[in-house]
């Protein structure tokens, strides 16, 4: 078990979210005897699911795929709110005792890759004294998310000063924003901005969906009815192992038909949104998105929320270009006029490397967009060092699950062999490997904003980052850890 005091550790887990949570888990279970902490930025676990408390806050995920491959997702509903969620990681915590390896209030600024010593030195700021303290790691496993914790993304809003209500973004919700009775505009047509509208519905005068252009939606259930059968007749884990794998069998059948039959699943998605909303709704100007499905990540609204508020009149979608903000609401470029008391702009997120940490090898920076990415999870030339990221496609904690079960792997190996380092490095035949983007055929505009600072992809394994959960478990489960790309060697001095 490590030491609660202890300033070096075999692994340094950066987040303790739900990827560093899971990372904890998997090498208790699958790597145990290594000595391991979590540095936390935050004053709790959770990182998403504690960040962000915006009403209706929720997964768009079933949690059967969302949960943990090793912890059943118990609760009747799979389609969970935050606070479930939350629930749900606390327990995980509690019977990992993982609360004694957790640092909070540690925001990891650095982390300096020495190879004469095979160490990382990791510098976080402590923000109960305001002082910075160094950690040393043999080993050290990112698990801090893909997105900017210190604010979202909010794009040019011309004329927002002179507006005389509240702005709001989803990231920074206020504990006591009153919207009982206001108006409201959410700016936005994603994950975000369509969990906000049926929620805020409830009390707010009327809430106005204010898109650029259309996202795709499906209206789903929130409870899975073949789960909540099973688990009355099977053991929880035989259950929840049946369901995960229904559930990922069928999100990857619709993704895959989406992308070798398009016309289709968007006819299929559209035909649905007519049917919710009837016969009279535009539906080609709100809801036919100018792209195919999963070009961009698909929206669920469980039970249909979204559509019955706007077929009860407690929400409006707007589907126009902002000209200014007025005092009294927005003008938009039609000429049409929203009257808003509050504005919350749901508009995306500033996706970041690696929690924005300062990445050093052996004094040189490392400047991650001239790295190629090792299975999606490692970069060449960077030693001992794992990045947890999930799937644009599916459930996060799918492919999080599998980074961490192949680290342990490596870890594995390297006592085995008694090697102290790993570096993924190009072969000779990958030198004129073509480069691609590190995500491939996907729009959204937090990808597209930063795909310039993210590694990048080649045309062979295992320089891919294939976002294909059944290519994926083959890559990670089946493939051999020491592969002529993977490099081990020993430190070159004593540590």
């Amino acid at each position: 078990m490590s030491d609660p005091n202890a300033s070096h550790v075999d692994v340094l887990i950066v987040g303790a979210g739900i990827s560093g949570i899971g990372a904890a888990c998997h090498l208790q279970m699958e790597s145990p005897g290594r000595t391991f902490m979590i540095l936390e930025g935050r004053a709790d676990i959770g990182g998403t699911w504690d960040l962000f408390r915006y009403p209706g806050v929720r997964s768009d995920s079933d949690m059967h795929t969302l949960g943990f491959n090793f912890k059943p997702w118990k609760a009747d509903k799979a389609i969970a709110d935050g606070p479930s969620i939350m629930s749900y990681l606390r327990e995980t915590v509690a019977e990992h005792d993982l609360a004694s390896h957790i640092r909070f209030g540690h925001l990891v600024r650095t982390a300096q890759w020495d190879t004469g010593s095979a160490r990382w030195t990791i510098t976080a700021h402590d923000q109960a004294t305001g002082s910075d303290v160094q950690y040393t790691a043999n080993f050290l496993f990112m698990c801090s998310g893909y997105y900017s914790y210190k604010e979202g993304y909010t794009p040019p809003l011309p004329g927002i000063d002179q507006f005389g209500g509240t702005v709001v973004h989803p990231q920074k919700w206020p504990e006591h924003l009153d919207y009982a009775g206001k108006r409201v505009v959410i700016i936005g047509s994603g994950a975000t901005a369509v969990t906000l509208v049926p929620a805020m519905a409830k009390a707010a005068g009327h809430v106005t969906m204010l898109q650029r252009t259309p996202t795709y939606i499906a209206a789903g259930p929130d409870r899975d009815v073949v789960a909540n059968t099973l688990r009355k007749v099977l053991p929880d884990g035989m259950a929840y192992s049946i369901t995960r794998w229904k559930n990922v069998t069928l999100g990857q059948y619709f993704y895959r038909r989406s992308r070798s039959h398009p016309e289709k699943v968007k006819a299929g998605l559209l035909k649905r949104v007519r049917k919710a909303l009837g016969p009279d709704y535009d539906i080609d100007t709100h809801f036919t998105p100018p792209y195919n499905p999963w070009d961009q990540r698909l929206c669920l609204v469980p039970n249909g929320d979204l559509f019955e508020a706007i077929r009860n009149g407690t929400a409006s979608v707007v589907t126009d270009h902002i000209d200014t903000f007025i005092p009294t609401g927005i003008r938009l470029k039609s000429g049409e006029e929203l009257a808003a008391d509050i504005v919350v702009t749901a508009t995306g997120l500033n996706m970041v490397m690696l929690g924005e940490v300062r990445v050093e090898v052996d004094g040189a920076p490392v400047d991650f967009s001239t790295t190629w990415s090792y299975k999606g999870f490692a970069y060449s030339d960077v030693p001992n060092l794992a990045s947890s990221f999930g799937y644009i496609n599916a459930s996060w904690t799918l492919r999080a699950d599998l980074i961490c079960q192949y680290v342990c792997r490596l870890l594995n190996h390297m006592a085995a062999t008694g090697t102290d380092q790993c570096t993924p490095r190009l072969r000779t035949s990958d030198a004129n490997m073509p480069a691609t983007p590190w995500i491939q055929n996907f729009s959204s505009g937090y990808m597209e904003r930063t795909m310039n600072q993210l590694p990048k992809q080649g045309d062979r394994e295992p320089w891919i980052n294939p976002q294909d959960y059944q290519r994926d478990k083959k890559m990670f489960a089946e493939a051999p850890v020491d592969d002529g790309v993977m490099q081990f060697s020993r430190a070159q001095v004593p540590a």
